[in-house]
């Protein structure tokens, strides 16, 4: 043997090569790569490239100050990013400003525990402006730790210049927005129901309620008629309650003009109950079955029908009449009445209820106050002056009980019961709610036809998914008046005067400007620090003048971002493209956002709006942060890394509620993994320097890869359009995995590793793998932004030193129109069909130990089909299964291999003839045909010595 007959052929083959690790180690190259972002200022050097491009605008939604992120930050706020990633790859401008949201109850709960931790109260044991200064450097502390932690998980935004609503700038002009509504009549203070909190002795918006399932003590109530219809005298309408203790403030009593009711006569009644018998019960005819049930009563039922109507100008005695409650109740019609439960009859308190409310308005009944905002009855409330409905720490009262009994010793007592069913809850204390009448401020959704205007805004807004639509649109549909004031400390005041003697509000421009000149120098702490006088000025006397102390709802606040964020900011546009939140937020930010832009600017400040769900644990349970089974995205970042956090989001179907545990995210992990090995097998070979191939010198095999690309891309760009990114992941996903890996590396491997560097085939394979980073580099940068990063400067053979790169200065390449063959498609469809029949083949051949790896075969293909037998003879059967042969026979044969699936091909498999290359493992007849290298084929002799030349040269 001569001495290039010992060459190390495994030397001569040309082996992938990267410094890029197919092990990420994302938990510790993700602060590397971050670092450098930060360091050469990407987010300015991508404004600065994406300058004179049409803009796309995402008005990113403030998130609360008062803690660590949890998933669902991660959930929007990844979402956020990918969106303006995505767009900016699209060559559209996309900057993101993100803010907080720091002012009222969620900040102002942490500070006052921080306050009772120390045994101290901070509303009363500090000046209002110390407290709020506490507040305000709590709230910063919490968005400086926030900033840090959503940069992490890669969120690319303006984090140098935020916007928050504790900015003296933001606060003067929330208070102007206030002020607008005032201005045009929209804002006016009334007494009517509205949700309060006792635990946190304030009024609480919908969005910051929540409903749980509570056992509830429930009664039969009689009201004994005092006049009517001659048929009802000594009568008694029944009605039923959830809520007993709303029973001193009844004024009415409602039926349904349409229902049919009966009356009952009592026969028979068990010991000790406290209806007697011969009484005269009026019910709801369909309720009668489940009343006489609760009742536990036998009854004679009169075959007279009473419409609803018939009781028109009946009086009512209040059942504790005699006892301090003389007044009249009169039955008045309503159309909130059902049959759903009860007697068909609905007390009225329309100081506990908004139904109870407008029907007493509407037919001018009093709107009494009974309850205090410590959650006790006022002391001028007859026989329960100072007891609790529910007590300061949540806990029901006795209110309830000795109601029932007082009602019971009148007489009037039908049955009690206890029923579980659901109802409001502070979302923060975590306490029941109760409706109580008390003077707020409030936005009217008539006045000017907000709620007409909102809802026609709500008809030209695009809504992903179009659910999102309905929803919002019956919220604001039927909504009452919104509630603007907030009995608390931490907030932006509504900076407004009322005359002490008419009780109007004072509507002055001028008086308006200087509030707003002093917030916007001072902050609105002025609010509480300066004397009245020095914002009224000259002109007016602040003797004569209340101030007000309320402070706004928070979510007029954020609503309000509008005009301090979008219309202050010139780099944006108002009104923005897209707003992004979880479904809540149709009852939230989307709708006070919505309100404010349409009552002050005439449209709303947004063009479109995509919601997500929420997020549950593995089983589908409700996961948060606030019920203990949060998980913590930094330990979660720590573990495995923030881009398996991003391909978690966009990997989810997150237009519903999304499932989240460790064996999901392990999932996700492979994918991650194969997607990875993809980039690394692909830097690998293209790690060398090449002469790019023309189009037209490229295999069909090769076309179709690029018809592939074409194919996707045109999809990625659709999904981006319609957010649909997880359709863009699985798509991109699926291509990596089956196409490439399971296939065309596969088969391209041979070329690669023992074709000439030089020669037309590898290049022209290697051209093709070039554009194939190419995209897969650009289309998954929007969602794994470390890795592609880290792909991109390995490519560029840049180090992290150089703070010129990076893929996110791109946009995404363009594919030509010369890639796109659908025919390509169709044919190699046909034959990757083919394949895996003769894949399947070899699979029982090497279970039966006929061979090892496919090299060792060379099968026979028979196919009935003339048309498919001419597809099939324009590829290499053998390179495309690698084997070191195959046989096409254009004929069908029993008893060999076949599937179910593909029909008309049927395959055998016959050991290869010749020898082992020892360089490429193919079995040829041609080994030992060159003298100098005896042990490997023809065509590996010819590279290996031509190799050998030019490395001698």
């Amino acid at each position: 043997m001569t001495d290039e007959a010992k060459i190390d052929y495994g030397k001569t083959i040309h082996l992938p090569k990267t410094d890029f690790p197919r092990r990420a180690g994302l938990a510790q190259k993700e602060p590397e790569l971050l670092k450098r972002w930060q360091a050469m200022g990407l987010y300015d050097k991508q404004r600065a490239a994406s300058k004179g491009r049409e803009k796309f605008i995402l008005h990113y939604g403030p998130p609360f100050a008062n803690g660590n992120i949890h998933l669902g930050h991660v959930l929007s706020k990844t979402l956020k990013d990918v969106v303006c990633r995505s767009y900016n790859m699209l060559g559209y401008d996309t900057p993101l400003v993100p803010g907080w949201d720091c002012h009222g109850l969620p900040i102002e709960w942490k500070v006052e525990e921080d306050f009772r931790a120390k045994g101290k109260n901070g509303t009363k044991d500090t000046d209002p402006v110390g407290f709020r200064q506490e507040c305000r450097a709590f709230a910063q502390k919490w968005a400086d730790v926030q900033s840090g932690e959503f940069q992490r998980i890669g969120v690319l935004a303006d984090w140098k210049n935020p916007y928050s609503t504790m900015f003296k700038k933001s606060e003067a002009m929330i208070a102007a927005e206030i002020h607008k509504f005032l201005m045009n009549d929209g804002l006016y203070r009334g007494s009517k129901p509205v949700m309060w909190s006792i635990p946190e002795q304030t009024a609480l918006a919908e969005a910051e309620v929540e409903y749980k399932d509570i056992t509830s003590d429930t009664v039969y109530v009689k009201f004994p008629i005092k006049k009517g219809h001659e048929e009802f005298k000594d009568a008694s309408v029944v009605i039923w309650t959830t809520t007993p203790w709303t029973l001193p403030g009844n004024r009415a009593v409602a039926y349904g003009e349409d229902l049919d009711y009966v009356m009952l006569t009592v026969q028979n009644v068990p010991e000790g109950s406290p209806v007697k018998p011969k009484d005269r019960l009026l019910v709801c005819d369909t309720l009668v079955d489940s009343f006489i049930k609760s009742a536990n009563i036998d009854v004679v039922k009169n075959t007279h029908i009473y419409k609803g109507k018939d009781f028109a100008g009946v009086i009512l005695h209040h059942p504790l009449h005699g006892k301090g409650y003389e007044f009249d109740v009169p039955m008045l019609a309503g159309d909130f009445v059902t049959t759903d439960a009860g007697t068909g009859f609905v007390h009225i308190a329309p100081g506990h209820g908004e139904d109870d409310y407008l029907l007493g308005i509407k037919n001018k009944i009093e709107v009494p106050q009974t309850v205090a905002g410590d959650g006790k009855y006022f002391e001028h409330v007859p026989l329960f002056a100072g007891l609790s409905v529910y007590m300061p720490d949540g806990k029901k009262g006795p209110a309830n009980k000795l109601v029932t009994i007082a009602i019971a010793e009148a007489g009037n007592l039908v049955a009690k019961q206890q029923i579980q069913h659901s109802y409001p809850h502070s979302w923060r204390s975590k306490a029941p709610v109760i409706f109580r009448n008390t003077p707020q401020w409030f936005i009217s959704m008539e006045k000017n036809d907000l709620r007409k205007k909102a809802i026609a805004e709500i008809a030209k807004t695009r809504f992903v998914p179009e659910r999102g639509r309905n929803r919002i649109g019956a919220m604001v549909e039927g909504r009452g008046d919104w509630c603007v004031s907030r009995q608390r400390a931490w907030g932006v005041p509504i900076a407004l005067f009322v005359n002490k003697k008419t009780g109007a509000p004072l509507k002055d421009a001028k008086v308006n400007q200087r509030i707003y000149e002093v917030f916007e120098k001072e902050g609105s702490d002025a609010w509480f620090d300066h004397p009245p006088q020095h914002f009224l000025g000259n002109q007016y006397d602040a003797n004569d003048y209340e101030q007000v102390r309320d402070i706004i709802d928070v979510w007029f606040e954020s609503g309000s971002t509008q005009g301090f964020v979008l219309e202050q900011r010139p780099e944006l546009t108002h009104p923005a493209d897209l707003y992004l939140e979880g479904s809540d937020q149709h009852r939230g930010w989307f709708q006070s956002s919505l309100l404010v832009g349409v009552g002050t600017r005439g449209h709303a400040p947004f063009k479109s709006i995509l919601t997500h769900g929420f997020i549950l644990d593995e089983k589908g349970y409700k996961m948060s942060k606030s019920t203990g089974t949060g998980m913590s995205p930094a330990k979660l970042i720590e573990t495995y890394g923030a881009d398996i956090l991003r391909l978690w989001v966009t990997g989810s179907d997150y237009m519903e509620d999304i499932r989240f545990g460790e064996n999901i995210l392990k999932g996700h992990v492979d994918i991650y993994r194969r997607i990875r090995g993809t980039f690394c097998y692909l830097l690998g070979s293209l790690g060398d320097d090449f002469e790019k191939v023309k189009y037209a010198e490229l295999s069909d095999m090769d076309k179709w890869v690029l018809h592939k690309l074409h194919e996707i891309d045109g999809t990625v760009r659709d999904s981006i359009k319609n957010f649909d990114f997880n359709g863009m992941t699985t798509v991109i996903h699926n291509f990596c995995s089956r196409e490439l890996s399971a296939f065309y590396f596969d088969v391209c491997k041979d070329t690669l590793y023992c074709d000439a560097k030089d020669s037309v085939k590898r290049r022209a394979v290697l051209t093709v793998l070039d554009e194939v980073f190419n995209y897969l580099v650009h289309w998954l940068s929007p969602v794994l932004c470390y890795t592609t990063e880290e792909a991109w400067l390995a490519y560029k053979g840049v180090t992290m030193e150089d703070t010129t790169e990076s893929i996110h200065l791109s946009t995404f390449p363009v594919a030509p129109k010369e890639w796109h063959h659908p025919e390509l498609e169709e044919k190699w469809q046909k034959i990757l069909a083919v394949r895996s029949v003769i894949t399947g083949a070899l699979e029982v051949k090497r279970a039966e130990k006929m061979i090892g790896a496919s090299l060792e075969a060379a099968p026979k293909v028979y196919v009935a089909d003339t048309a498919l037998a001419k597809v099939l003879k324009t590829v290499n059967l053998a390179d495309i299964c690698i084997t070191s042969g195959a046989h096409l026979v254009e004929a069908a044969v029993g008893g060999a291999f076949m599937t179910a699936d593909v029909t008309g091909i049927s395959v055998t498999v016959e050991k290869a003839p010749g020898a082992k290359c020892e360089r490429c493992w193919k079995y040829t007849t041609d080994v030992g045909s060159s003298h100098q290298h005896p042990t490997i084929c023809t065509r590996c002799a010819g590279v290996v010595q031509k190799e050998l030349k030019s490395a001698a040269a």
